[in-house]
């Protein structure tokens, strides 16, 4: 007889379930924070933000659109309508590559670094506010170790992407 799914599940231990139910709640709950902050001051989601800072940070303010939403982890058609709307208030332009007809680029406009720069101290107050702050120096550095070990190993075994 085959053993179903259920039966092959390396259940969580009470401790396991406390650290993951946790770490759900607190991502949910900061990513909820940031969009409020940067909705209420600056009419940017946090999504739309994550869009500026990728281009801010790429060779001449421009990546192609499939990079871009590979790095945002958004589907296609996901990064079209977030870049719509960036696009109709002007942040963002879309151009053809020189290097690719068949690739479209993603640019950010003067007002869109504008816009970035405006909203870039809300953000990180907000950061501040909702986990930094919370933290001693210790706690920060035992934190980042601790994601990145996740990462790495993620990386090792192909399920993270870098």
């Amino acid at each position: 007889m085959e053993r179903t799914e259920s039966e092959n599940t390396q259940w969580l231990t009470p401790a396991e379930m406390r650290t993951w139910r946790a770490f759900v709640h607190l991502t949910v709950a900061l990513m909820a924070e940031m969009d409020e902050a940067l909705l209420e001051a600056h009419g940017l989601t946090e999504g739309e933000y994550g869009v500026l800072v990728h281009l801010s940070e790429a060779d001449e303010h421009r990546l192609r659109m499939c990079d871009l939403a590979s790095a945002l982890r958004l589907s296609p058609s996901g990064l079209t309508r977030r870049i719509d709307g960036l696009a109709k208030r002007g942040y963002v332009s879309r151009t053809p590559s020189t290097c690719d007809r068949r690739a479209m680029l993603a640019v950010l406009t003067e007002e869109g670094m504008k816009k970035l720069e405006d909203a870039a101290p809300t953000h990180v107050a907000s950061v501040r506010r909702s986990l930094i702050d919370h933290l001693d120096a210790g706690s920060l550095e035992r934190m980042a170790e601790g994601i990145e070990k996740i990462q790495e190993s993620r990386r090792r075994v192909g399920v993270e992407r870098t």
